[in-house]
């Protein structure tokens, strides 16, 4: 079968946790192939709610193998802490997870960084999660970070290890805060090492093999396509690339092995964080969309701030990503308005923009040109057909479609698997 990925085609948050939960039953291999655990994925199975930091979401399906790869910033004490709570769950997920050893680790001092350099990047508030993602991969691209390899061998870690805190103590100074203390921290790396090892292997090498002998494999995203460190809304972005187009470099194989590219959507827009939102709502549908979604971050719990789908934005997306089709999810959040609204162009001063600009600095003063269209107010959580939605429910779904230049494949009417609609089988 072809390698598929998933993706978000927004600012993440877009429900990719249920499609990529609902397509991975099919897999045989299950990838994340970057971000840490700044992201999360959210599945609800049979009512039981299940949150993804760092683990591949294919461990809640028996006899998947789930690769975390090397373009994945690894929090050890998070990934263990996964680990502890799945398998107490009865998944066995320690006999079903391989770890990339050229995976780079998050270290405490990740996180001191973090907090103390947020404010301070050119005067800009970035609103990070503070998990230590964007230092980490800074120390990767200094060439000081400490991979999965130097974990599991004590002394490469020591030798690491006590490079960097001297290193990041004589910055420290600037910021007038508390000395890192090496032997603490190196008895915790060493502890993670030591419980991690087992998993620690050439897992590029392994997902060749695996797609040289028609294995199924599954790339997850994590976050979305406007959150990417190069094609998104810079600075306000993650660190990584958070699109389709970081699976080769992230996980060690070829771009010509992804056959099949999903871009998942929600049937509105949300952000998280600071940054340009030109189609943000404030008020009592903002409310709605809110409450209705559960938009409060899986991670942090932060409440989304909510707008109408944006059209240039998500076509972008698709060119970009050259995404073959779309899984549209929160579709049953919408019911109940009397109408509903997409963001089909920008005005910027004097001109009128219809597709997306890629500067962030006109993206910041854009203001978002809204078309309505009738909305419906049953209940869909139902449905499980395409003709027993409303008719303006799928005239609006056809309108996003033909705009955006994708099809729709997966429609969600509700958070659980079987609240959804499939044009085929995923």
């Amino acid at each position: 079968m072809p390698a598929t990925s998933v993706i978000g085609a927004q600012w993440g948050d877009e429900g990719k946790g249920k499609i990529i939960d609902l397509i991975t039953d099919r897999a045989d291999v299950v990838v994340r192939y970057q971000g840490g655990a700044n992201a999360g994925h959210t599945v609800i199975v049979e009512g039981e709610k299940f949150v993804f930091h760092l683990l591949p979401s294919g461990v809640l399906h028996a006899g998947k193998l789930n690769v975390v790869a090397n373009g994945v910033v690894i929090d050890p004490g998070q990934l263990l802490e996964e680990l502890e709570q799945f398998d107490e769950g009865g998944y066995d997920v320690s006999s079903r997870l391989v770890v990339s050893g050229s995976a780079h680790c998050v270290m405490p001092y990740h996180k001191v960084i973090d907090a103390l350099r947020e404010g301070n990047k050119a005067g800009i508030k970035i609103g990070t999660t503070g998990r230590g993602i964007g230092p980490a991969y800074a120390d990767k691209a200094n060439r000081s970070g400490i991979r999965m390899w130097d974990l599991i061998d004590e002394d490469r870690l020591r030798a690491r290890l006590m490079a960097n805190i001297d290193e990041l103590n004589r910055r420290l100074v600037a910021y007038e805060a508390e000395p890192l203390q090496f032997e603490p921290m190196f008895e915790q790396g060493r502890e993670w090492g030591r419980r991690l090892k087992p998993l620690v292997q050439d897992t590029g090498r392994l997902l060749r093999r695996a797609l040289a002998d028609g294995q199924y494999v599954f790339f997850e995203g994590a976050q979305g396509v406007m959150l990417d460190i190069d094609h998104g809304t810079y600075p306000f972005v993650t660190s990584s690339n958070s699109n389709n187009l970081g699976i080769g470099p992230g996980a060690g194989v070829s771009p010509r092995s992804i056959e099949r590219q999903l871009g998942v959507i929600k049937a509105y827009c949300t952000r998280v964080g600071s940054g340009p939102f030109p189609s943000e709502l404030e008020g009592k549908v903002a409310d709605h969309l809110r409450e209705g979604g559960s938009e409060f971050g899986a991670t942090t719990g932060r409440p989304r701030r909510c707008g109408w789908f944006d059209v240039p934005m998500v076509a972008y997306a698709v060119e970009l990503c050259d995404l073959d089709g779309l899984a549209i999810t929160k579709l049953d959040v919408m019911s109940g308005l009397p109408e509903v609204g997409l963001v089909t162009g920008y005005q910027v001063g004097d001109e009128l923009l219809t597709e997306y600009p890629v500067d962030t600095a006109i993206v910041e003063r854009a203001e978002p040109r809204i078309e309505f269209f009738p909305g419906w107010s049953e209940d869909i959580s139902q449905v499980r057909s395409y003709d027993g939605l409303p008719a303006t429910c799928r005239a609006f779904v056809e309108e996003i479609c033909t705009r955006v230049g994708a099809p729709w494949e997966i429609l969600s009417v509700g958070p659980s698997r079987d609240s959804t609609i499939l044009r085929t089988t995923p």
